[in-house]
């Protein structure tokens, strides 16, 4: 009788901490055996020619969010609207980049609690075909949710708290910033921060509608630089006034790295987190025209923070060489370019606070990050596969289940032609959005092949997974996420 449901044969094997050609032996969804020769199992992969890598952990994506429609619903309840990436189509989407697992968000609405959402979100989750974790977004943190509800869906599983430094209506001034922090550290959970000045933003922005200067382009006007490095500057030391461990997500400057760089010197515990927008698009993007949609097509590159320039690109690699930057996410927030909840649906003269936020990319993330940085040599292949997979794994405490391969831990695994060159298309990426931002991008590295727990769920672009086979992600306790007990005075928190 086989040992073995599945051999992986004759492939580089690549991890965080090096690459060695060797066979991978599977059995009940998991890596069982990592040998130089595995006979004898039930089937067969040649991997021959091919990079054997760990199946991707995106651990920012927006997916199926609900948010209220603005009226009550039959049962008393506000009527909520999703995003147009329901659980099934990302899962396709990512099988397709080469993306096993992902954590989501669950969000909160001003006014309400987090436990209907959070039961909401759980179920989405479940009708599609990756695994996945989640955030939980706080946007009001009231004594009865973080007294009440918090401790509640950290013993579901979640062990992490998103906050908003900016956007209406998410965003939270330091006082209640501070409260979040002081309960993620009473629960054991990590804070993960977008961090834009937003009282600064708000004056720009009307000054700028003021002068008339409203179309996508100005979006990047109205939030340079200085407001993300004065946030990621706040965001950090309020952090460490509490002794808290944070996160702060998509840094699209190296003047906001530089915050972390400092901060990671005195030995606080604060990570950083980039996206392949930030090393490929521009601020330049957003002032794209064509002769149907005027200035219109740059709204298609809006994102927060912003794209900046290319001289940019070169010191967020940089930051990414020296360990600052130890993530690479997708942060996938996809807003179709038509329809009612497009980047189109107030009007293509509608001015740029008016235009949603957020671009599509959990399918573009690797093969952008492969191609841009491995086959280009600004990065090595061991350094891919951590910035993509076993980084994130870590922070969010998925590790050695996701993230590795490794005896023991969940068969995620992914086939990578490292020689293949694709130009990327919107059909390529498999998601629900009518554009990708990436249109028309030669990448060289292309997954061929996708395996979920021991499943192959994506060959060529085939998706071959069912809906509902996708399993949630509890996360219990873990070390890295940990205060430091040092805190200004010693007067520490409970």
């Amino acid at each position: 009788m086989s040992d073995h449901d599945l051999a992986i044969r004759g492939g580089l094997v690549a991890t965080a901490f090096g690459a060695v050609r060797c066979d991978i032996g599977i059995k009940d969804g998991r890596i069982a055996t990592i040998a130089e020769t595995i006979e004898g199992a039930r089937r067969v992969i040649d991997a021959g020619g091919l990079y054997v890598l760990p199946g991707g952990v995106d651990s920012h994506c927006h997916i199926e969010e609900a948010s209220p429609a603005g009226h009550t619903g039959p049962d008393g309840k506000p009527a909520v609207t999703v995003m147009e990436e329901s659980f099934e189509s990302a899962s396709a989407s990512a099988f397709a980049g080469g993306t096993t697992s992902v954590v989501c968000f669950i969000p909160q609405w001003k006014g309400f609690g987090i436990w209907d959402r959070y039961q909401d979100a759980r179920r989405r989750g479940e009708r599609g075909m990756l695994d996945f974790a989640f955030h939980q977004i706080i946007s009001d943190p009231t004594d009865a949710v973080l007294r009440d509800e918090v401790p509640r869906v950290v013993a579901e599983g979640v062990r992490s708290l998103k906050v908003f430094l900016t956007y209406e209506p998410l965003h939270l001034g330091d006082a209640d910033y501070i409260k979040v922090l002081v309960a993620a550290r009473q629960h054991g959970c990590l804070v993960t921060v977008h961090c834009e000045n937003y009282d600064a933003i708000g004056w720009r922005t009307k000054a700028l509608l003021a002068a008339g200067m409203t179309a996508p382009t100005y979006h990047a006007w109205s939030r340079p630089r200085v407001v993300e490095r004065e946030a990621t500057h706040r965001a950090i030391a309020l952090a460490e006034f509490v002794d808290q461990p944070i996160q702060i997500f998509h840094v699209s400057c190296a003047e906001a790295a530089e915050e972390i760089a400092r901060a990671q010197a005195r030995g606080v515990k604060v990570w950083g987190e980039t996206c392949p927008q930030y090393i490929t698009l521009t601020a330049a993007d957003m002032a794209r025209t064509n002769p149907r949609d005027g200035g219109f097509e740059g709204a298609k590159f809006m994102c927060s923070p912003a794209p900046r320039d290319t001289a940019e690109h070169a010191r967020i690699w940089e930051m990414i060489r020296r360990g600052t930057l130890d993530v690479v996410s997708s942060d996938h927030c996809g807003f179709s370019f038509e329809g009612p909840r497009g980047k189109a649906a107030q009007g293509r003269d509608a001015s740029f606070e008016k235009i949603p936020n957020g671009i599509p990319g959990l399918a573009a993330r690797l093969p952008i990050l492969f191609s841009e940085g491995v086959s280009k040599g600004r990065i090595g292949l061991e350094e891919f596969v951590r910035l993509t997979s076993t980084n994130p794994a870590k922070l969010m405490g998925l590790y050695p289940r996701k993230g590795a391969i490794l005896p023991g831990g969940d068969a995620d695994v992914v086939l990578w032609d490292p020689a293949k060159k694709v130009t990327i298309t919107n059909a390529l990426m498999q998601h629900a959005i009518d554009y990708t931002p990436y249109e028309g991008l030669e990448v060289t590295g292309w997954p061929v092949t996708t395996i979920r727990r021991g499943e192959v769920v994506m060959r060529d672009g085939a998706v071959q997974a069912a809906p509902g086979t996708g399993r949630f992600l509890p996360r219990g306790p873990y070390d890295m996420v940990k205060p430091r007990g040092i805190a200004p005075d010693g007067f520490g928190v409970p």
